[in-house]
């Protein structure tokens, strides 16, 4: 940070008081009173518009009302800052800007559309404060930072400049939105679940469906004794076919595999999805997990700088603003669990949740292996697939885990070059083309398999 005494270009304070000092030593060395007199009206405007500069700084204090928020897609934000000149002499002029993202307002719709003036010109007297109203309309989900407010003042003749900044910031996250699906009939292969199939596929030894006559070829396990004592006839057991519905949803946010100029539409689409999935399932009272290789944006945080002077407005801003990146390496993972709070902390990692280009869903899968559960269902979320994903994907199958793939992509060529190596090994796959195909999702994916 800037020294709050320096002035507004390096050195332009020492020049001019250099500039002074020799008028007046001229004005001395060859008795021009008029020099003289021009030398301390020059200082006294150097000191005074120095002292109108520093003090204008230091008494514009800058509060803003709320805290952090969680909001809903539609939703909108009030954001009130109020700026208080706590001085007993006016200050005539200061530039009030409330900083927001700038790439969340470059779309169309923008991210965040801004209603109300976030940027002001103030003539605050003494003791008064002004107010800073304007109101952000949440169109897609993300996790943002609003605020902090840079301040700008500086003296009347411009010789001074000074930029501040005011507040704190405060974080807004949006939430991803939910889509109801028609069905969901993915099961895992584990038997002795809460499920009952459509398919026999496997039988649940703890739940009892009714008796059979004997037949040649069923174990003496399952024989009714009971039932066999009383009519003198052989009787096997009937089980239904039980398994466990609860998945683990792992999102491919990698920048190679999820193009920017496909962002934020496809991105946005894959969230909904995971979250529409996730949400079927807690309203049956099944698990759901979450990995990702995406990038947490809570992570880019900067957690010094938000308040202070400066000398320049650039200096200011970039000081203010949150990191573009981070080199943290960590996957997101939650592991699979139910409950209302484990839907609520899934939807506000997933609001979080950004592309990174720090693992590859091939390394993601093998180091998440371990943590992925073997009684849920891998349903891999993904717009476009290299040879090791689809490989490391295959292997998942084979080794017994049952594995899905919904394929994020309008293109139907881009689709089936991505699911034609999945179905020859058996893998149900599905066509997410848009918002609406996600109803039907896993029903679909469910008929695949069948």
């Amino acid at each position: 940070m800037g020294d709050p005494h320096a002035s507004s270009g390096p050195g332009a304070g020492l020049s001019l008081i250099a500039a002074v000092a020799a008028v007046l030593l001229l004005g001395l060395a060859f008795g021009g009173s008029l020099w003289v007199l021009a030398a301390i009206v020059a200082a006294a405007v150097i000191l005074i518009n120095r002292f109108l500069a520093m003090t204008w700084t230091r008494c514009s204090i800058a509060t803003r009302e709320g805290g952090d928020e969680e909001l809903k897609i539609g939703e909108s934000l009030s954001v009130k800052v109020s700026v208080t000149n706590t001085s007993k002499i006016p200050v005539f002029w200061l530039l009030v800007e409330d900083l927001i993202p700038r790439w969340a307002t470059i779309h169309t719709p923008p991210t965040l559309d801004v209603q109300g003036d976030r940027v002001k010109v103030l003539l605050m007297w003494p003791g008064q404060t002004r107010h800073l109203d304007y109101t952000i309309r949440c169109n897609r989900r993300g996790y943002f930072q609003i605020g902090p407010t840079v301040l700008e003042t500086g003296d009347l003749m411009g010789l001074y400049r000074r930029y501040r900044l005011g507040t704190h910031p405060q974080y807004l996250t949006v939430l991803p939105k939910t889509v109801e699906l028609d069905d969901y009939e993915i099961a895992s292969r584990r038997p002795m679940g809460e499920i009952r199939m459509r398919d026999n596929v496997m039988e649940d030894p703890t739940r009892l469906r009714g008796i059979r006559r004997w037949e040649p070829g069923d174990p003496m396990r399952r024989v009714h004794w009971s039932a066999t004592a009383r009519t003198g006839v052989l009787h096997s057991k009937v089980y239904e076919p039980t398994s466990i519905a609860g998945a683990t949803l792992v999102l491919d946010m990698h920048t190679e595999t999820n193009p920017t100029h496909h962002e934020p539409i496809r991105t946005d689409l894959a969230i909904t999805a995971a979250f529409s999935i996730a949400s079927s399932l807690h309203d049956q009272s099944q698990p759901f997990g979450f990995v990702s290789n995406g990038r947490d944006a809570a992570d880019r945080i900067r957690t010094d700088g938000w308040i202070g002077d400066h000398r320049v407005r650039d200096q200011a801003k970039q000081s203010a603003t949150m990191l573009d990146n981070n080199d943290r390496l960590r996957p997101v993972v939650l592991d699979a669990s139910r409950g209302a709070v484990h839907l609520q902390q899934l939807r506000t990692t997933l609001a979080r949740l950004e592309r990174s280009d720090g693992m590859t869903l091939a390394e993601l899968l093998n180091e998440t292996e371990s943590r992925i559960s073997n009684e849920t269902t891998l349903i891999a979320i993904l717009q476009q697939a290299t040879p090791d994903a689809l490989s490391t994907l295959i292997g998942f199958a084979r080794r017994g885990k049952a594995v899905a793939a919904i394929i994020n992509t309008l293109d139907i060529n881009d689709y089936s070059a991505v699911a034609g190596p999945l179905i020859a090994a058996s893998i149900p796959t599905f066509h997410l083309a848009d918002e609406q195909a996600i109803r039907s999702l896993c029903r679909e994916v469910n008929l695949r398999t069948a």
